[in-house]
């Protein structure tokens, strides 16, 4: 049974069968911006990022 993501503002949908997989990043500054590190084999690759609502304490 194939999962489906679906995000109703602007009608997004994501299913399963055409995702890789899903990585989990805290974000850290870098010079007046942000970033989130990637495994090198995703260079290239269209990726989306997904921002959660809840708040992450600082390690």
């Amino acid at each position: 049974m194939a999962r489906i993501l679906e995000l109703k503002k602007d009608e997004l949908t994501l299913k399963e069968s055409e995702i890789e997989g899903f990585l989990e990043r805290v974000v850290t500054p870098f010079g007046t911006s942000a970033k989130a590190d990637v495994p090198k084999k995703y260079i290239g690759r269209r990726v989306y990022v997904i921002i959660s609502k809840s708040l992450m304490s600082e390690p």
